[in-house]
């Protein structure tokens, strides 16, 4: 998730993850979030740009594109930066934590494209016009969901550009021995345990729906604590492989999950909706048709098992993101060599 966010991801996931991304808190959010607004202060993208690192591409303009901290979002972000410097703007990538920093700056054209996720950014929107506790707009139907989504995106000058088929869901990840002692294998089976859970995860899972709230609510989970240690990291993994925490909030496309004997737990209640992999764009600064038509072509060849294969490369190869998002967009014949 994948979600920051559901990251409800990114969150890859999720996710986005990966569902809404909610409120965040704590000390590292603040510092961050000042940092995001003295380094951006009145300029918008181009003050971004000058802390974003390198750019490449043409003269159309100059077009930022958003990332959130996770590995399939760093990599999708690489693949939109290239993809939109061939088609001729000059183009730099930004990092930043999660969907509660980089949405704000989205909207306010400060980034100008994000790889997002359908269910998740339509419930972080829904949460912010409507309450935390706004009856969802998410749902399994991919069609619905991106039709609310861009209700609630467009009064915020964003435009939503058409889902694909990739889709990367927020997902809970035990050691393959916890499972094995406690008989589990959904997260029915963790409820009915009454096993405590220290959970490893982003620090806003301790209030997006899809995270701890529904671990709670839906299955009877007892979530003693959230280990901030962000979603899928090899942290994250690495403590519920020692036993620190007990399970890792990841993605159904973590590639890694055998290199720390962990297992996912299947969603039988179906928690996490479908989150549906598509850019999302500031309407004004990146809202036509030619940056469009790029990221198009990418979002109809993009597919659930590519996600899967760009997150090994990097997770378990150690390859640099950029440079698994050219050699992906060389081997779809997406990309000027």
């Amino acid at each position: 998730m994948n979600q920051d966010p559901n990251s409800q991801r990114p969150s890859h996931h999720p996710r986005p993850g990966r569902r809404p991304s909610r409120t965040v808190r704590a000390a590292l959010a603040a510092g961050a979030a000042l940092a995001l607004a003295g380094g951006l202060a009145a300029c918008g993208g181009k003050s971004l740009e000058e802390k974003g690192g390198a750019t490449s591409g043409g003269g159309k303009g100059d077009i930022v594109i958003g990332s959130a901290g996770f590995t399939e979002s760093k990599v999708l972000a690489e693949i939109y930066s290239k993809i939109i410097s061939d088609a001729g703007y000059r183009t730099t990538v930004k990092t930043l934590a999660n969907r509660e920093l980089y949405e704000p700056a989205l909207e306010k054209g400060q980034i100008d494209v994000v790889p997002e996720y359908a269910s998740t950014l339509a419930e972080f929107l829904n949460a912010k016009k409507n309450g935390p506790n706004a009856k969802p707009v998410a749902s399994s139907d991919i069609g619905r969901t991106v039709a609310a989504l861009k209700t609630l995106a467009e009064p915020r000058g964003l435009k939503v550009l058409p889902a694909g088929e990739a889709t990367d869901q927020n997902a809970f990840a035990v050691t393959k021995e916890f499972a094995a002692r406690h008989q589990l294998k959904t997260l029915s089976d963790l409820g009915r345990s009454k096993e405590k859970i220290k959970l490893a995860a982003g620090e806003e899972c301790e209030t997006r729906p899809f995270c701890k709230p529904g671990l709670e609510k839906v299955y009877g989970i007892a979530v003693t604590g959230i280990d901030p240690k962000g979603v899928g990291t090899p942290q994250a993994k690495q403590a519920v492989k020692d036993g620190t925490d007990q399970m890792v909030l990841t993605t159904t496309t973590d590639a890694t999950l055998d290199n720390f004997g962990l297992v996912l737990l299947k969603d039988d209640k179906k928690l996490q909706n479908a989150d549906n992999v598509l850019p999302v764009v500031n309407a004004e600064s990146a809202g036509g048709k030619e940056i469009e038509a790029a990221l198009g072509k990418l979002t109809d060849k993009l597919t659930t098992a590519d996600l899967i294969e760009l997150n090994r490369k990097v997770d378990a190869e150690r390859q640099k993101p950029e440079d698994v998002a050219r050699a992906y967009l060389e081997s779809k014949g997406l990309a000027k060599k």
